[in-house]
């Protein structure tokens, strides 16, 4: 069976539990990471170098990374739908994914959330938080503009694309800041909130994650 480890309320480890729930695969979750330790046994760095979560293992393969991981998974057991045969589909999808992790992610997660929620008030710089809101609401409007387009970020359904953009949307929309008129992505959201795998894994509170800046 497939073994999953990491925290719940982590958000890369999100993005993997919501893929497999999609591809209704069946796995053991193994909490690790937070309150849940493991992260530092000799056994888990055995696993990964890096301590870090999330990590799958199948059978004799081991991952780490949230993005080798789904794009593993999709690979593996996505058929057309996660991981289509023609590698210009599968393109469009991955470079959805390099986009989130590697723009959308470290503003909104490593900047507004993590600097106007997890670092506790007063440690706050409130300029340098002001600014990363205003690129984040700027690469919201951008995807507002593509989805005015079509129903998913890849097509007209859900695809690997999806998943770790839209794995930012219940924080986004849950925390208290500013944000513009973002009518497609407020439609992208609730085509997401009718699948109960995003229902279970994304939208999960995090209230435990606040002014704490080593969970």
């Amino acid at each position: 069976m497939l073994q999953i480890w990491g925290r719940r309320s982590a958000f890369n480890v999100q993005k993997v539990l919501w893929l497999l729930d999609e591809l209704q695969l069946d796995y053991q979750h193994i909490d690790a990471g937070g309150d849940f330790g493991l992260l530092d046994t000799p056994e888990f760095l055995a696993m990964n170098p890096h301590g870090r979560v999330p990590l799958l293992k199948d059978g004799d393969s081991v991952l780490w990374e949230s993005h080798s991981i789904l794009r593993y998974l999709a690979a593996q057991y996505g058929a057309s739908q996660f991981w289509p045969a023609a590698a210009a589909q599968r393109a469009v999808a991955e470079s959805w994914m390099d986009w989130a992790q590697c723009s959308l992610q470290p503003c909104f997660i490593g900047g507004v959330f993590w600097l106007g929620y997890r670092t506790p008030e007063a440690q706050q710089d409130k300029a340098v938080l002001r600014a990363k809101l205003e690129l984040c609401n700027q690469y919201f409007v951008l995807l507002d503009g593509v989805l005015a387009q079509r129903p998913f970020l890849a097509g007209e359904q859900l695809s690997l694309a999806d998943i770790p953009a839209g794995t930012h949307l219940y924080r986004y929309f849950e925390l208290e800041i500013e944000r513009p008129s973002l009518p497609h992505v407020e439609a992208w959201y609730a085509r997401l909130q009718t699948r109960p795998a995003y229902r279970q894994h994304v939208m999960r509170p995090f209230a435990e994650l606040r002014g704490k800046l080593a969970f």
